[in-house]
């Protein structure tokens, strides 16, 4: 059985992983008769938000590993065991977190940096010839990692994101919600989710489709 790894960041839109994209991609891993196995880095949250108000709840801090638990239904391994967990592919959620605890993208824009170790496992596998998927706002990352290989990523239609992804060398594609975008001989596949939305049905037929792409090349 293939061995899909799932990349989380937290747990909850506002400041981790989109609950909503992460439970739909073990769904469709899953049902793609594959193994999905979460990973989650072991730091702190760049911040905590109160998600019925919006705001930060300051004075709190949360850690990424053990909020991500709460989605893997506590099976998720630490992101730095993940060269010794036998993965096929690995698919990045969106939500803030990959903006916030994975990157800074959201606080930085174009001049962003991706957390070291996300990066380093992000190259591992694309030299390996493993696929990897990126799903919302992930697919910055996969344009800040990959942007030298020529990487063509899509978060959808929203100009500004688009043009960040530009800047720092990769090309961003346009795509409606329910479909994805191939590159690199299709080993880095991306769909616009909650990036678009408005529906978790129409978020759902884009991480499917990605998903099933994945497991078929892994």
């Amino acid at each position: 059985m293939k061995k899909i790894g799932v990349l989380l960041s937290g747990c909850g839109v506002m400041d981790g992983s989109e609950i909503h994209e992460a439970v739909l991609t073990l769904l469709a891993i899953d049902v793609a008769g594959a193994q999905a196995v979460c990973v989650a880095p072991d730091i702190d949250q760049h911040h905590v938000i109160n998600h019925l108000t919006g705001e930060e709840m300051t004075g709190e801090t949360r850690n990424v590993l053990v909020e991500s638990a709460r989605i893997a239904r506590g099976d998720v391994k630490p992101l730095r065991e993940i060269d010794s967990l036998g993965l096929d592919a690995l698919v990045l959620p969106g939500g803030f977190g990959a903006a916030k605890n994975l990157s800074d993208y959201a606080f930085k824009g174009e001049t962003f940096e991706v957390l070291p170790e996300v990066a380093d496992a992000v190259r591992s596998f694309y030299r390996a010839r493993k696929p990897l998927g990126f799903i919302c706002i992930s697919p910055v990352i996969a344009a800040k990692v990959l942007a030298g290989e020529g990487v063509e990523v899509t978060i959808g239609t929203d100009k500004q994101t688009a043009g960040h992804i530009e800047a720092v060398g990769a090309k961003h594609v346009n795509c409606r919600v329910y479909n994805i975008h191939a590159s690199l001989d299709g080993k880095v596949v991306s769909t616009p989710a909650y990036m678009l939305g408005p529906t978790i049905r129409e978020v759902a037929k884009g991480i499917e489709k990605l998903v099933n792409a994945v497991v078929e090349l892994a």
